[in-house]
């Protein structure tokens, strides 16, 4: 095992250079959701080069490779990484700056992939030391409904061979490079997204007794929503309503007819989920009424929350201490965010961590979904040679 580790890192530094560069062309062609079709030929174009047969045209743009070991079907394990990127200028001045005007992969996903493709390159090298195989899940689509990994499912990912358990990485600006994050058991939220339709009667702002003003309704609203995580969400129970999104037509002698609301629902207990999906449509609608106006309730279900399995992921632990040592591996607390892997656990054992990205003293500390995110490159030979590790470990784990 201390062979297959120091050969794990050798390889990971000798790929790192090249894998440096797959992250920035792949940095600088952001695509959104199953719209990752460049994303995917570029995807496709390295795997042939590494000699790794695959599938392409999954869920639309995704990929699935495979590295057969010897026995290869005695075991399966799966590695998972997403391909889209988000609606955001980006406003980093790097040479590799999105080409994609508004578009950025302002989440990481850049380098998700690039590790993805480092640690394929890495087991590929050794698939002559492991028995088993491991399969590559390019996925697309992680930050749009119904989500990527869900219409993968569908389609038979899991299947032919299925793997026996699943990881994926992603990196967290919270963790300093070369360190990374676990959390057993339940990690992060489920997600909904609300849709608002405030309408009333517009007209001149002069004139209020002439008009059923729907951005005043809209505003008692939001107060009022607040009052379900206030008020009466158990202690117990982390839970999230937020809204990021307010438009109306209006101007500041124009009093508008409809108002649009955005926003989010999270928490970890599903009974308690589809509560509050009741009572924000029950406040919003006579909140409205009792304004003179109404209120138009869409709420989209979105992804579950994420459960590592213990078993799973405390092996997943052992085998970070291994490669990285004890004192680089973080136990992390639950999250508020979502993560569509949550589908691949309710299918078959998963672990989700965190790939230290920070590096404060070079001013790489933005936050994820912002226009200034980057990352510590250094971060990539971690991340691949810990996924290769990984992978290798849980194929010769009886």
């Amino acid at each position: 095992m201390d062979t297959i580790k120091k050969k794990i890192e050798e390889l990971a530094k000798e790929y790192f250079q090249d894998i440096v560069a797959v992250r920035r062309e792949i940095h600088a062609i952001p695509e959104l959701a199953f719209e990752e079709f460049k994303t995917s030929e570029y995807l496709s174009s390295k795997l042939k080069a590494y000699n790794i047969p695959f599938q392409k045209g999954i869920a639309k743009t995704g990929i699935v490779g495979l590295i057969k070991g010897k026995n290869p079907d005695s075991k399966n394990v799966a590695l998972r990484a997403d391909m889209d990127a988000l609606p955001i200028l980006e406003r980093n001045d790097v040479e590799y700056k999105s080409v994609n005007h508004g578009v950025m992969h302002a989440c990481g996903h850049d380098v998700h992939m690039a590790c993805l493709l480092g640690t394929a390159r890495i087991l590929n090298s050794l698939k002559d030391h492991f028995e088993g195989s491991v399969k590559l899940i390019f996925q697309p689509s992680e930050e749009k409904y119904p989500g990527g990994a869900k219409v993968m499912i569908e389609e038979g990912v899991l299947k032919n061979p299925k793997p026996e358990a699943i990881f994926g990485q992603h990196v967290c600006p919270e963790l300093d490079v070369g360190k990374v994050g676990v959390k057993s058991g339940v990690y992060m939220a489920s997600t909904d997204e609300i849709y608002l339709t405030v309408k009333g009667k517009g007209g001149h702002a002069a004139m209020p007794d002439m008009v059923v003003d729907p951005v005043l309704i809209a505003s008692h609203i939001i107060i009022s929503l607040q009052q379900i995580v206030s008020r009466h969400a158990k202690p117990t129970v982390p839970t999230v309503v937020s809204f990021g999104k307010i438009c109306s037509e209006g101007k500041t002698n124009v009093i508008p007819d409809i108002v649009k609301i955005e926003g989010i629902i999270r928490t970890f207990d599903e009974g308690w989920r589809n509560e509050v999906k009741q009572r924000i449509t029950k406040i919003a609608r006579l909140t409205a009424e009792g304004m003179g106006g109404s209120c138009e309730v869409v709420i989209d279900k979105g992804y579950p929350y994420l459960v590592n399995d213990e078993i799973l992921t405390e092996r997943t632990i052992s085998y970070a201490m291994d490669y990285l040592g004890k004192e680089n591996v973080v136990d992390l607390d639950k999250r508020m965010t979502a993560e569509d892997f949550a589908y691949y656990a309710q299918v078959i054992p998963g672990c989700y961590y965190r790939l230290g990205i920070r590096n404060i003293p070079t001013g790489i500390d933005s936050n994820l979904h912002s226009s200034t995110f980057d990352v510590d490159e250094k971060s990539l030979e971690t991340g691949m040679g810990l996924m290769a590790w990984i992978a290798f470990s849980e194929l010769i784990n009886k």
